[in-house]
Order: structure tokens, then sequence, then C-alpha cells
């Protein structure tokens, strides 16, 4: 079940991304799918948690699949849809050996890993996608804020998340990893 919600989240996230015009925070740009990508960190490690890391990669490789099947169908450009998958194989996994090597409470294990996530996924999407390096979407001068925008609102999801498990799991609730 863990694995369809984080597939199923992959898509919606595409599917939010393609459809509603990026929010603007001052000179900040954050694609809606942003609010979405945030929380597939969340359940990446949820499914980690519940399989181990040799099946999550093989639920990342069919994410990965299925993004670049749901963005290509959306309409996306091959450019798009190539930063697409190489900033998803790269933050992912990012995510997955972060989440492996931290020896701590599960909260801060998903607010760490989804954080170095997040900011390697921003980043590299936005540079690898959207700049004139790649689609040519963005001029440079806004890079940097549509790093920045993106950056916060999945730390903000983050966030959230890692504050849920952390009530979920306190002493006396339920065990913690």
């Amino acid at each position: 079940m863990l694995i369809a919600l984080y597939l199923l989240s992959i898509v919606c996230a595409n599917v939010v991304t393609a459809s509603f015009a990026p929010m603007k925070i001052g000179a900040m740009i954050v694609p809606m799918g942003s609010l979405l990508i945030g929380a597939t960190f969340v359940l990446r490690d949820f499914v980690q948690r519940a399989v181990g890391r040799k099946k999550t990669y093989a639920a990342i490789a069919a994410a990965m699949l299925l993004s670049l099947a749901t963005s290509y169908v959306l309409g996306d450009t091959l450019w798009i849809v190539f930063a697409s998958a190489v900033t998803f194989l790269v933050s992912e996994t990012t995510d997955t050996e972060l989440y492996t090597r931290l020896k701590l409470p599960m909260s801060l294990k998903v607010l760490y890993s989804g954080l170095v996530g997040g900011i390697v996924d921003s980043a590299l999407f936005v540079v690898i996608g959207l700049s004139p390096l790649g689609a040519g979407f963005l001029p440079w001068e806004a890079v940097g804020y549509a790093i920045v925008g993106q950056v916060l609102i999945k730390t903000a999801m983050q966030c959230l998340g890692a504050a849920g498990i952390a009530v979920l799991t306190r002493p006396g609730r339920s065990a913690d990893a």
C-alpha cells in the first residue's frame, strides 16, 4: 500500500505541475507540484522503513519510469522529461542513502534526508530543466529565485511530515525506527 501511495504521489505531482500555473511568492517561482514533492520524500522514507533499501530502489525505478511516462503524456518537452528523470534519480538516491545512514529517530531521519533530497531536487531540476542550460523557460536571473522558492515549499512539507511522525512515534505511541 505504501509503494502505491508513493507512486501515486509522483503522478499527482506531475499532473498538478502541468495543470496549474506556478505560484509566485515575491520574486520566487514555485511549480504547484512542489507541494507534493516534499510529501514524496516522506512517503519514500516510509517505503524504505517497510520494505528495506533494496526494494526501495525498485520502487524508485518504477516511480522514475512512471514519472517519465506521465511527463511525456502531459506534453512536457523531451528536455523537461530528461531533466525530470535525472533529477528524480539523483534526489531520491540522495534521500535514500542519507535515510539509511542516519542513526536518529525516524522523524529526524525523514526531516534531514528529505531536506537534502529537496535541495538537490530543486537545484538540479531548475538548472537542468528550466534554465537557459536546459529548456530555457527561465532566464539566469530567475534561476536562484526558482530554486529558493522550491526549497522553501519542499522544506515546509518535510517539516510537516517530520512533525507528524514525531507525534505519532513519541514514547508510548509506537516504536520508532
